[in-house]
């Protein structure tokens, strides 16, 4: 498979919510195929399909980063039914790098899709696991970690990316 250009925060794509995705084909799996081997290439935990330019409500996640074959989690259509307590981590994203910044997300999530095959899927997720989830669905819902951070911290972070694209380094 081939490695696919990451998008970058300011590109449409990220900031539009994704759309279901109701035909598992061919064409679907050579994308996770292709999203799998952007994301260890990275290298990443998760990667949505919107972040390589495709606004289909698909992710892959791996909090091992390849360490570990069976902790790779491909999800067609995640809903995060359920979000309990509350962790505050340092986040980054592979759309806006050379960022992070501290944010908090629900410490326990319960989410339910589909995996490759169209069978349903169910995960009970807890804290890196559930950060990378709210993170990749955020993805899929044209949202950002920036969302979730202080307005002035926000500003500032664009701030420096707005920098970044005027000086070509974008």
């Amino acid at each position: 498979m081939a490695l696919m250009e990451i998008k970058r925060y300011g590109e449409q794509v990220l900031s539009s919510p994704s759309v279901p995705v109701t035909d598992i084909d061919e064409e679907i799996n050579r994308l996770v195929r292709s999203m799998i081997e952007t994301m260890y290439a990275a290298p990443g935990v998760g990667l949505a399909a919107p972040q390589v330019g495709v606004a289909k409500r698909l992710a892959v996640i791996d909090t091992s980063a390849g360490e570990d074959p069976g902790k790779l989690i491909v999800i067609v259509n995640p809903e995060i039914k359920v979000a309990e307590g509350e962790q505050i981590g340092d986040e980054g994203c592979l759309s806006i790098p050379g960022f992070s910044a501290d944010v908090s997300r629900p410490r326990r999530v319960f989410v339910t899709g589909v995996d490759p095959n169209g069978k349903p899927v169910e995960y009970e997720a807890k804290d890196l696991l559930a950060r990378a989830f709210c993170h990749e669905v955020d993805h899929l819902n044209g949202k950002f970690f920036l969302d979730y951070l202080s307005p002035i911290k926000r500003e500032l972070i664009k701030r420096k990316i707005r920098k970044k694209m005027h000086s070509g380094e974008w």
